[in-house]
C-alpha cells in the first residue's frame, strides 16, 4: 500500500515549497499553465470554448475545475490493485494552489466528505495560496456579462442525457450543453447534439466538450493506471460549474438520470455499490449543491427525472418521434469497447446494467428496440452465471424476486447505497416507488432468461 501525494502547480513561477503531510508518500507534481499562461490537461481548452460562447468563468469556478482535474488525475492512475491495502480504498492526499483560501479552508471537510463517498477512497485536501504571479487566470473582456443561455444541462451522450435536452427545448430553453469526452463513445455526443440543432434550428443548444486527461508521462513516478473511474461525475459537475458560474440570472444545472440508476441500490445482498457511478445519487447531488453555495457560485442542481423510471423518462419525452427516431444514436453500455474482444467494432454489450436498463426502457415505451447488441436476446440461449453476460440479469432477477414478495422492502433499500436525510419523508416515499418500478421494468425483459452456471 502507498499514500500518494499530488500537488499541483500553476504557471512557471509556482516554485516555492509545499510541504506534505505525510513525508513517506509517493510525491506527484503537475503542472497546470504553461510558460504562456494557458490552462493544460483540457480545462484551458473548454474554457476557450466557453468564452467564444459569450460565457467567461470566474476564478473560484477555475479554481474548482483544476480541483477536480487533480481528482481525476489520482482516480484514473492511481491503481487500486496495487497502491490499496484492501485492493480497493487508496490514500490520496491533494495539494491545490486557489483563489480565495479561507472560503476553500472553510470547505474542505465538505470536499473530502463528498470524494469519500464518491470514490470509497480516503482523500486529504490541502489548499494554499496562489502564487502572486498567478492571481489572475482569467481574463474578463469589457461589455455586458453574462452567458446567453438559459441554463446549463450535462450532455454524456447518453439516452437520458439525449431526452433531458430534447424536454428543455421543447419547452423553449436554451441550455448550454456539457460534455466531456474520452473514448469512441464520444462520437454519440457529437452525433445527438446534431440531431437536436437539426431538429430545433434558432433554439439549437450551444454546445462544449472538454478532454481531461492524463497519461503516464505526466507523472515523474511510474503509475500503473486505473479503471474504475468512480471519480469521474465529480469533473463532470466541475465542468457545468465552469459553466454556470458567468449567468446573468441564476441557471439551473440539469442532471439528466432516471431515479433507478440514480439511487444504485445493490442488486442483492452480497453486492454493495456494484453499479459504476454515483453521479447523481440524492446524496451527492446534496452535497454538490453546498459546495457550489459555499462557492458562491449562483447555480442550482436539479435532476427532474429522479423519481421515473427510463422507460417513463421516453415515454413522456415532449418529442417523443425525435428520441424514437435516434434513440439508435444515444450510448448506455458501461463500457463500449469491450466488444473489441470478440473482434466487433465498439458497441452495446446489451448484458451490463445500464445496457438492460435500456433495453428495458426501449422496449417499454415502443414496444422495440432498434438498438445493437452483442447478445441480441437474452432468451435465446442459457447465459452464463459466473461470467459477465450472466452475472446482472441473475442479480435482476433476484431483486425482482424479493420485492414482489415484500414490497415494502423498498423503503429500506433504498438507504443502502447512501444516506437520504436532506431529503423529506414524500421523497423518500417516492424514491422507494421509482425503485420497485424500475426492478418491474427491466423484469420484463430479464424475468424469462434462464441464467445458470456453465
Amino acid at each position: 500500500m502507498r499514500r500518494h501525494s499530488m500537488i499541483a502547480r500553476l504557471g512557471p513561477s509556482d516554485t516555492g515549497q509545499v510541504t506534505v503531510v505525510q513525508t513517506e508518500s509517493l510525491r506527484t507534481e503537475i503542472r497546470f499553465v504553461d510558460g504562456y499562461l494557458r490552462l493544460g490537461f483540457g480545462i484551458g481548452q473548454v474554457i476557450d470554448q466557453l468564452t467564444q460562447l459569450g460565457v467567461v468563468p470566474s476564478e473560484v469556478s477555475v479554481d474548482l475545475a483544476i480541483l477536480a482535474a487533480m481528482v481525476t488525475a489520482a482516480d484514473t492512475r492511481i491503481s487500486r490493485a496495487i497502491d490499496a491495502q484492501d485492493s480497493w480504498t487508496r490514500e490520496i492526499d491533494l495539494y491545490i494552489p486557489v483563489h480565495d483560501l479561507p472560503r476553500w479552508t472553510i470547505l474542505t471537510p465538505l470536499l473530502v466528505r463528498t470524494l469519500n463517498f464518491l470514490t470509497g477512497d480516503h482523500w486529504r485536501l490541502f489548499f494554499r495560496e496562489r502564487h502572486a504571479g498567478n492571481q489572475q487566470l482569467i481574463t474578463r473582456p469589457t461589455g455586458p456579462a453574462g452567458a446567453p443561455f438559459t441554463s446549463v444541462c450535462l450532455f454524456s451522450g447518453g439516452l437520458d442525457s439525449f431526452i433531458g435536452a430534447i424536454d428543455l427545448l421543447a419547452a423553449g430553453q436554451m441550455p448550454l450543453l456539457v460534455s466531456h469526452y474520452g473514448d469512441s463513445s464520444t462520437s454519440s455526443q457529437m452525433l445527438c447534439a446534431q440531431r437536436l440543432a437539426r431538429e430545433y434550428g434558432d433554439m439549437r443548444p450551444g454546445h462544449v466538450r472538454a478532454n481531461v486527461r492524463f497519461d503516464k508521462n505526466d507523472f515523474t513516478h511510474q503509475m500503473d493506471g486505473e479503471s474504475t473511474t468512480r471519480g469521474r461525475s465529480f469533473l463532470f459537475f466541475a465542468l457545468a460549474s465552469l459553466a454556470a458560474s458567468d449567468f446573468r440570472e441564476r441557471p439551473v444545472i440539469y442532471v439528466p438520470e432516471n431515479g433507478l440508476i440514480s439511487l444504485n441500490v445493490p442488486l442483492d445482498p452480497l453486492r454493495v455499490g456494484a453499479w459504476s457511478t454515483r453521479t447523481t445519487h440524492p446524496f451527492y447531488m446534496a452535497r454538490w449543491q453546498a459546495i457550489l453555495d459555499g462557492l458562491e457560485i449562483a447555480a442550482t442542481l436539479e435532476n427532474p427525472y429522479r423519481f421515473k423510471t427510463k422507460g417513463e423518462m421516453l415515454g413522456a419525452c415532449a418529442n417523443v418521434d425525435l428520441a424514437r427516431q435516434h434513440v439508435g444514436d444515444t450510448i448506455s453500455c458501461s463500457s463500449i469497447t469491450k466488444a473489441r474482444w470478440l473482434g466487433l467494432a465498439p458497441g452495446h454489450c446489451g448484458f451490463c446494467v445500464p445496457c438492460l436498463i435500456r433495453r428495458a426502457a426501449v422496449t417499454s415505451a415502443f414496444g422495440d428496440d432498434p438498438t445493437t447488441y452483442t447478445i441480441a436476446d437474452l432468451r435465446r440461449r442459457p447465459l452464463d452465471s459466473k461470467s459477465a453476460e450472466g452475472e446482472h440479469v441473475r442479480s435482476f432477477q433476484m431483486m425482482a424476486r424479493r420485492l414482489s414478495q415484500r414490497p415494502a422492502l423498498a423503503r429500506v433499500l433504498v438507504y443502502k447505497s447512501g444516506p437520504l436525510s436532506d431529503y423529506p419523508e414524500s421523497d423518500v416515499t417516492e424514491y422507494a416507488d421509482v425503485l420497485r418500478r424500475g426492478i418491474q421494468e427491466v423484469d420484463t425483459i430479464t424475468g424469462q432468461a434462464l441464467v445458470r452456471p456453465a
